[in-house]
């Protein structure tokens, strides 16, 4: 059953709960032009075999951050989404030399992207160069999904 595996649903979980924390926060230490960003993962857009759970958690994490952005842009706060594709983590390391090798070429750059080329995204969409950018959702898959 799609939403029988511990994952499916704790993924958009821990998103919702994040999120009402950290705008909880903002609100209550009275931050002007608050910034959240959630992360996805580019299956939200193209989804994947035996992964349907996870995909649709994603896709549902970017539906959830462009409500939130419509919800709160009344309050001055932003809200955007970030959806990487396959990215050198330590939760990717004990993939085999194979695995590696086949997910890194369906990028257009043939490689995976490395934690800092995310977050160098999400420092962007936090700080005031991206103070129009709301309701967005950013694909850093260097061409996987186009």
């Amino acid at each position: 059953h799609l939403f029988s595996s511990p994952g499916s649903v704790a993924f958009m979980q821990g998103t919702f709960l994040f999120s009402r924390g950290a705008v909880r926060a903002m609100q209550a230490a009275q931050v002007p032009n608050g910034v959240l960003v959630t992360v996805a993962s580019n299956w939200a857009h193209s989804g994947s075999p035996r992964y349907s759970a996870y995909a649709a958690s994603k896709a549902a994490t970017v539906a959830f951050t462009k409500s939130l952005a419509l919800e709160l842009a009344v309050n001055g706060m932003r809200c955007n989404c970030v959806l990487p594709s396959y990215t050198d983590t330590p939760m990717t390391a004990s993939n085999s030399p194979q695995e590696k090798a086949r997910d890194a070429a369906k990028s257009a750059l043939g490689r995976a992207a490395r934690p800092d080329e995310v977050a160098d995204v999400v420092v962007f969409l936090c700080g005031p160069r991206s103070s129009y950018v709301n309701g967005s959702a950013i694909d850093i898959n260097g061409g996987a999904v186009i």
